[in-house]
């Protein structure tokens, strides 16, 4: 059984407006063992190490490669590009200005 991966591009969290750490390609791989609780503690585990190992590469291409030499089936999630409006500050106070103030 060959194991699964998965490439894609990390996206920015929700607590940041930049995109810093967001240009680098992710491999995970896909858990190939089903998590189970610990009887004595409780908590949630399984014995696939490789669902700790988290891959990172400069282009989707180095990704690939990597995943082709290492046997893996590999499904690559392309990322949606952000269409960035440019604002301008001045416009807020700008005589004639058709919008309401909003404070």
């Amino acid at each position: 059984m060959a194991n699964r991966a998965r490439i894609y591009r990390q996206p920015k969290t929700a607590m940041q407006s930049g995109t810093a750490g967001t240009q680098v390609w992710v491999l995970d791989f896909e858990p190939s063992d089903q998590r189970h609780p610990d009887p004595l503690m409780g908590w949630i585990g399984s014995s696939d190490t490789q669902t700790q190992v988290r891959l990172r590469f400069d282009t989707a291409d180095e990704a690939r490669i990597y995943a082709e030499q290492a046997g893996l089936i590999v499904e690559i999630e392309l990322p949606n590009e952000r269409t960035i409006k440019p604002k301008v500050y001045a416009d807020n106070f700008k005589f004639g200005r058709t919008d309401n103030w909003t404070h």
